[in-house]
C-alpha cells in the first residue's frame, strides 16, 4: 500500500516543480486518486502526480528517472486491465487536464490528455461537430485513441486515430515533441493504434465532422425467445446498411428503463443500439428494415441529442464494480454462433454482465493496413464479453464463466484482438492485436523512442 520509500528531497523538489498536487498515502485525496474504473484493480502507488499541464508531466517523468520508480500513466482510468495505476511506483495522473478548444471554422479540436468522451462531445456539439469517442461517455480519450478508438460514428468517419492530425508528446527522455504526418512521422504512425508504449500524449488535435446536435438513434429490444431471430436479422441488416449506420448488439438483463415494460426488467433481452450519422429523414429510411423486423418489446429509436445517445449505456458501466473481459474479432457469424450467444445470455453468471457484438466497416475498413498501427482493418465483427459483479469473493466463478464462454466461441473467431479490450493477458495476446509486419514496425519505433522500456505498464511492446 504505497510502502516503497521515496527520497524526501526528490519528493519535495517534485512538489515545488509542479502546479498540480503531489500525493502520497498520507495525503487527503490519495485513496480516491489511486482508484481506477475497474474495481478489481486495487493498487497503491508510492506517489501520485496530479498534473495540471504538460510542464507537470515533464517534471513527473524527470522525477521518475531520478528516483528509478516504475511509472503508470492515467488518462481517463477506464482501461479494463487497470494500466493507469501501479503498486509502489509513480502514477502520472492526467485526469485534471480536461481542456478542449474547438475551432469550428477549421473543424478541428485540441483535446488535453485527461479528457473523457463526454468532455469532448460537450464542446464539439456546441457547433454540431463530433469525432468518434466511444460508446460509454466516461471512456478516456487518450487510451481510447492510442489503441484505435471506435464509436457510434466510426462506420461513417473512421476510428478516433484515423481522425488524429497531430499530438503533443512527452517522451521517455522527458522531452516535449510534436508528431504528425509531417513531423516525427514514425512516432505519429505508432501512436495511432500502438497504445501507450511510446510517450505520454498531453494534447490531441482531431479532425471533426458535421453531426448532430440531433441524430436518429436509440434501442430496439427483443425478448429472450426472439433473440436468435433478431440477431440473425441484425447480422444481415448491418452487412448491407449504409455507412452512416452503426449497430451494436447488447445481450443483457433488462434494466429499469422507462421505455421497457415493467414485467421485462431483470429478464434477458437483446438490445440493438442503432445510430445514423446523418439527417433524420435519411436515417428513418436507413433504419427502417431493422425496425420492421419481428415484434420488438420496445422501439426507442427516435431523434435525440447525440450527447444523450453517447451516455445511454453509462449507468451499466459505472465505476467501482469488479470487471473481467474477453474479446476477439469474429470472422464467421452463422446460426451456430448466434445460438451460442443466446445460450450464454440465458446462463450469465452475474445479472449485471453483458455481451457486446459490434459491426465495423465503412470508413474503418477503407484506411490502408499500413497507414496506422491499428491492425485488422478487414475485420467486420468484434465480440466483447463484459463480466461484471459486485462481490470480490465471487470473482473466480465469474471469471471461469467468462473464459468458458470465450472458449466456446473459438470456432467463429478471425485473426486478432482489439488492443483496447485486452485485460492482463500476456505478451502473446498483445502480439495478436497486430499483424506481424505491423508489430515488427512498432518494435522498431519503440527501439528509437523508448529503448529502455520506461513506458512498460501498458499492453507492452518490448524493445529488441
Amino acid at each position: 500500500m504505497g510502502s516503497m520509500k521515496v527520497d524526501e528531497l526528490a519528493l519535495e523538489a517534485l512538489r515545488a516543480g509542479m502546479r498540480g498536487a503531489v500525493l502520497t498515502s498520507q495525503d487527503e485525496g490519495y485513496d480516491d486518486a489511486r482508484r481506477v474504473w475497474n474495481g478489481s484493480i486495487q493498487k497503491y502507488p508510492a506517489v501520485i502526480a496530479r498534473c495540471s499541464g504538460t510542464a507537470d508531466v515533464v517534471a513527473a517523468v524527470r522525477f521518475a528517472h531520478e528516483t528509478a520508480v516504475e511509472v503508470a500513466i492515467r488518462g481517463g482510468g477506464h482501461n479494463i486491465a487497470g494500466l493507469g495505476v501501479c503498486d509502489d511506483g509513480l502514477m502520472i495522473d492526467l485526469s485534471l487536464m480536461k481542456g478542449v478548444h474547438v475551432d469550428p471554422r477549421a473543424r478541428i479540436a485540441h483535446v488535453q490528455g485527461g479528457c473523457v468522451g463526454a468532455d469532448v462531445d460537450r464542446a464539439t456539439q456546441l457547433y454540431g461537430l463530433a469525432v468518434p469517442t466511444g460508446v460509454i461517455s466516461s471512456t478516456g480519450i487518450a487510451g481510447f485513441t492510442l489503441g484505435g478508438g471506435f464509436g457510434w460514428m466510426s462506420n461513417a468517419y473512421g476510428l478516433a486515430c484515423d481522425n488524429l492530425l497531430e499530438v503533443e508528446v512527452v517522451t521517455a527522455a522527458g522531452e516535449v515533441v510534436r508528431a504528425s504526418e509531417e513531423e516525427n512521422a514514425d512516432l505519429f504512425w505508432a501512436l495511432r493504434g500502438g497504445g501507450g508504449n511510446f510517450g505520454i500524449v498531453t494534447s490531441f488535435t482531431f479532425r471533426l465532422h458535421e453531426l448532430g446536435p440531433t441524430v436518429l438513434s436509440g434501442l430496439l429490444a427483443y425478448p429472450l425467445d426472439a433473440v436468435e431471430d433478431a440477431l440473425s436479422a441484425f447480422h444481415g441488416f448491418m452487412a448491407s446498411a449504409p455507412e452512416e449506420v452503426f449497430g451494436l448488439a447488447v445481450l443483457r438483463n433488462a434494466p429499469p428503463a422507462p421505455f421497457l415494460p415493467a414485467d421485462i426488467v431483470g429478464k434477458p433481452i437483446l438490445a440493438l443500439a442503432l445510430v445514423h450519422a446523418g439527417g433524420v429523414t435519411e436515417g428513418e429510411r436507413a433504419l427502417a428494415p431493422m425496425r420492421a423486423h419481428g415484434t420488438p418489446i420496445a422501439d426507442a429509436v427516435a431523434p435525440r441529442p447525440y450527447v444523450q445517445m453517447q451516455s445511454l449505456f453509462d449507468a451499466g458501466a459505472a465505476p467501482g464494480f469488479q470487471n473481467y473481459w474477453k474479446s476477439q474479432f469474429v470472422d464467421r457469424v452463422d446460426d451456430k454462433a448466434i445460438a451460442l450467444l443466446a445460450e450464454h445470455l440465458r446462463t450469465m453468471s452475474s445479472p449485471i454482465s453483458d455481451t457486446k457484438f459490434a459491426f465495423l466497416g465503412g470508413a474503418v475498413s477503407r484506411v490502408g493496413r499500413d497507414e496506422t498501427a491499428y491492425g485488422h482493418r478487414p475485420a467486420r465483427w468484434i465480440l466483447n464479453i463484459n463480466s461484471r459483479w459486485d462481490d470480490p469473493a465471487a470473482s473466480a466463478d465469474h471469471i471461469a464463466w467468462t473464459r468458458s464462454y470465450w472458449d466456446a466461441m473459438q470456432p467463429f473467431y478471425g485473426e486478432g484482438v482489439y488492443v483496447n479490450f485486452l485485460g492482463d493477458e500476456g505478451g502473446g495476446r498483445v502480439e495478436e492485436a497486430y499483424e506481424r509486419a505491423v508489430y515488427e514496425r512498432l518494435v522498431a519505433v519503440k527501439n528509437k523512442w523508448d529503448p529502455a522500456n520506461f513506458f512498460h505498464i501498458n499492453q507492452n511492446i518490448r524493445p529488441s
